[in-house]
């Protein structure tokens, strides 16, 4: 039986699952030395404990603190404090200012331009046709796996009927993440129907179970979340429906062992290293976005392995395989 869950409890339950990936463990006393030049300050928009979203960036940052880099960190920063938070690390003179939200897209295009020697980088689209030169943007692929997390949905329904997502805030993101899922959903397996709620809350519990619970009373018997504790809700719906449920973010195996099928584990953490290093190596793409393709900024697992074999069979797993390195390669695009 699942308890109650809250921001504090998600925290708490995927705590342990931030693997945080080791960068080059030798570093030539070349690099060390431009690393210890480099100043990073990351802008997050929760706690570093959130479990999700602000702890995988702080992983990330942690990494590049062992790699040599100087590093600082502001968390739960208010959109209204956005603006001073910037300019005092920018002032202080940080090499790079990463804006961990979707927010800080609009404000370092406006701010940039004020700190032409400093890099930033937003986690989120580039806002508009043209951006600074001194700021970088990208996009996660976030419909590629929603798309993935749909066909293997499809993939593993028992009874080949409906299967359902679960969205946290009501924005394009997220209602075009459903789209991809339902479409794969319906494309994979001709007969079954995708459903999709997205609650316009990423942190009630409450609203992703009652989601969760009325799309299995029609019939879905798998769910997919993305909605942090909202999406919890909805797993605490999954498991106590006795359905399969699909984890996301995180790995989420432990939210409830017997109904986890798997989790998409997005790699913000790789994402941080990645931006940190680029800076370091002049590399960085300012005034673009960035595209990693799905299997860069996600990862399928379950613990130590990457599916549960109670619930996902050999031949769905191959079959979804399939699927991924199409999405991974280019060769499937989806259109939502």
């Amino acid at each position: 039986m699942m308890a109650d869950v809250s921001r504090r409890h998600f925290a708490k339950l995927v705590a342990g699952t931030l693997l945080l990936p080791v960068l080059a463990p030798m570093l030539s006393r070349n690099a060390l030395a431009a690393n210890n030049m480099t100043k990073i300050a990351l802008l997050l928009p929760g706690s570093v404990a959130d479990g999700g979203w602000s702890s995988l960036a702080f992983a990330g940052l942690q990494n590049l603190k062992k790699a040599g880099f100087s590093v600082a960190y502001s968390e739960s920063v208010p959109q209204a404090q956005m603006e001073q938070v910037i300019r005092g690390y920018a002032d202080d003179g940080y090499t790079l200012i990463i804006g961990h939200s979707f927010e800080y897209g609009s404000a370092f295009a406006e701010i940039a331009p004020d700190y032409p020697d400093t890099y930033f980088f937003a986690s989120t689209f580039k806002p508009g046709e043209k951006s600074p030169a001194n700021v970088e943007y990208v996009n996660l692929a976030y419909i590629q796996g929603a798309y993935a997390a749909g066909a293997l949905a499809a993939l593993i329904s028992d009874k080949g009927k409906a299967v359902g997502f679960v969205g946290g805030g009501d924005n394009p993101t997220q209602q075009a993440m459903m789209r991809a899922f339902i479409q794969a959903a319906e494309k994979t397996r001709p007969g079954i129907k995708g459903m999709g709620v997205v609650t316009g809350d990423y942190d009630n519990a409450a609203k992703g179970r009652e989601a969760a619970t009325t799309m299995i009373g029609n019939g879905a018997d798998v769910i997919w979340h993305a909605a942090d504790v909202t999406g919890l809700g909805a797993m605490q719906g999954a498991a106590a429906g006795k359905v399969k449920a699909i984890g996301c973010y995180v790995d989420q195996r432990d939210v409830a062992p017997a109904s986890v099928a798997c989790s998409f584990r997005q790699n913000l953490d790789w994402m941080v290293e990645q931006v940190g290093e680029s800076v370091a190596n002049n590399s960085f793409k300012g005034g673009k976005e960035w595209h990693p393709t799905v299997g860069k900024a996600w990862s399928v697992v379950n613990g130590d392995h990457q599916y549960n074999t109670d619930l996902v069979s050999a031949s769905a797993w191959a079959s979804f395989q399939q699927i991924w390195q199409q999405l991974d390669s280019g060769a499937l695009t989806p259109a939502v």
